[in-house]
């Protein structure tokens, strides 16, 4: 029996750790076998169907697409308009979705149709739960989606699996979605109208990055946070910047969390006597909750953001079955993913900031009040000939500055497109990728400073003074990377302790 936790789909809330879960294959996958929800779910598609027969008048199953939905289509080509729409919608270039982000977008689009407001048949729920439980993974172009009306090349790449076309990620390698389904007796789905349209014109693609870079994020407010408590060892920092009467003035509960972080691994306590011997340490080290607070302020109302747009009904037109009404509107409209993804990547950039500058204070012998400069180990003679962390410290700032480069928000570049139909776009997609490249960077920033902040401590020594967090810290990256005594090529070190960093694999707050 399993010990992974189950995710059902039966038309409730699901959360990001839920999404992530899925993503990162900690969790199976179910949908509701419940009689009440399939006839919910199979509800909508008959009311589409009655419609149909009595020719009823419904944008993207008896009409065009778009600017095209002045367009009528005779009945007896109406079964042909989903195969129509996701096969001109195949267009996307650039890289494709990773198999992690591939799952949260499959899962998201579960999770929307689930609420039984799209029209489809709980057939077509069962198809994609089946490719997410088998992890047949529709290879998805990240590039082509301008975020309204939702992510509808990305997603038209969903809907042609699901139909047995275009390719899929099977088993390590990519395949045919014909070769795949045929091999699984999986019988390829003939889309029904508004079907086509219900799994593509939603906004699945930048919510499921969304959920995915929420969970970094939250990560890396922490990971940020330890390596400060390092960093202000090794520079032999003034501990009661981070003093609880001097933060209970300025009550950012998030901001005021990270300063409680950082007095724990420093084991800061009121009654202590005081070592005034510095007054002021440079911003990076006294404002570092000021930085990192704002992100831990920003993730209550992100998680609002993403998981209501997570759990809403996003395509076009609404079938409210049980009314008997179609709404028509814009509900695939991503301005809250958008906006979310454009605040959150600036919170996480400034952490790369703020790590750079700690690494530049670290390094420079000016500074680090009393290190060797660039950290190096080396002793005696060969101290001449080794520059320790200087080409990483140099990396540190390339890769800084590359992710403060990608700042710029993509929400406040709408373009009109589609004859204009599309006047007013989200740009969700292009935030969210956005969001998840400069994630990549400043945890590479993360890694490398933990190299240097660990080293650091090390240098000044005493390290079983140190509370057990830190202690801890330390030893985990050691089982990884040695102390650097004398110079060598980091990148391996550094990509497998990025890797950790990824799977979250340092203990640091409850």
């Amino acid at each position: 029996m399993s010990d992974k936790k189950t995710v059902v789909f039966d038309g409730q809330p699901l959360t990001i750790e839920d999404i992530c879960r899925i993503a990162h294959q900690h969790a199976q996958v179910e949908l509701s076998p419940q009689p009440e929800f399939i006839e919910r779910i199979d509800k909508g598609a008959r009311f589409i169907d009655t419609l149909l027969k009595e020719q009823g008048f419904v944008y993207g199953v008896t009409t065009g697409y778009g600017d095209s939905c002045t367009v009528s289509i005779p009945l007896n080509l109406v079964e042909q308009l989903p195969k129509q729409l996701y096969t001109f919608h195949g267009c996307g270039l650039g890289d494709h979705f990773n198999a992690e982000q591939t799952r949260a977008i499959l899962a998201v689009r579960l999770t929307s149709l689930a609420r039984g407001f799209s029209g489809v048949r709980y057939r077509l729920l069962q198809q994609l739960a089946e490719c997410l439980k088998q992890d047949i993974l529709p290879m998805i172009p990240q590039e082509g989606s301008v975020g309204a009306s939702g992510d509808l090349t990305p997603l038209s790449y969903v809907a042609a699996v699901l139909a047995g076309e275009r390719d899929v990620f099977y088993q390590g390698e990519r395949q045919a979605t014909q070769t795949v389904f045929a091999a699984l007796n999986i019988k390829p789905l003939t889309l029904k109208p508004k079907e086509g349209l219900a799994i593509m014109n939603g906004t699945a693609a930048m919510t499921g990055i969304a959920c995915l870079a929420y969970q970094r994020a939250e990560y890396l407010s922490q990971l940020t946070t330890r390596i400060t408590s390092l960093a202000s060892v090794a520079l032999n920092g003034n501990a009661y910047h981070f003093d609880e009467k001097l933060f209970s003035v300025k009550p950012h509960p998030g901001q005021n969390r990270v300063a409680e972080r950082l007095r724990a691994d420093l084991q800061l306590q009121d009654s202590a006597p005081r070592n005034d011997t510095r007054l002021q340490d440079r911003y990076s080290l006294r404002c570092a909750p000021h930085v990192i607070g704002v992100l831990e302020d920003s993730l209550p109302w992100l998680r609002q953001f993403i998981e209501n747009e997570l759990n809403s009904a996003n395509d076009n037109p609404i079938i409210d079955a049980e009314g008997e009404h179609v709404l028509h509107g814009g509900h695939f409209y991503g301005g809250h993913i958008a906006f979310a993804m454009d605040s959150l990547k600036t919170a996480v950039a400034n952490l790369a900031d703020l790590m750079d500058r700690q690494m530049a204070q670290l390094m420079d012998p000016k500074f680090n009040h009393g290190l060797p400069a660039n950290l190096s180990g080396a002793t005696g003679e060969q101290a001449l000939l080794n520059h320790g962390f200087k080409a990483l410290q140099i990396a540190v700032s390339a890769w800084t500055a590359e992710a403060l480069k990608l700042t710029m928000p993509a929400s406040v570049f709408s373009r009109s497109t589609e004859c204009h139909n599309q006047d007013k776009v989200s740009m969700g997609t292009i935030a969210a990728r956005d969001c998840i490249r400069i994630l990549e960077l400043t945890e590479q920033v993360a890694v490398a400073l933990l190299f240097a902040v660990v080293q650091g401590v090390e240098l000044r020594g005493n390290i079983d003074a140190l509370s057990p967090a830190l202690q801890n810290t330390v030893k985990q990256l050691r089982e990884h990377s040695s102390f650097l005594n004398t110079d060598r090529a980091l990148e391996q070190e550094l990509r497998l302790c990025l890797e950790l960093t990824r799977k979250q694999y340092w203990n640091l707050y409850d």
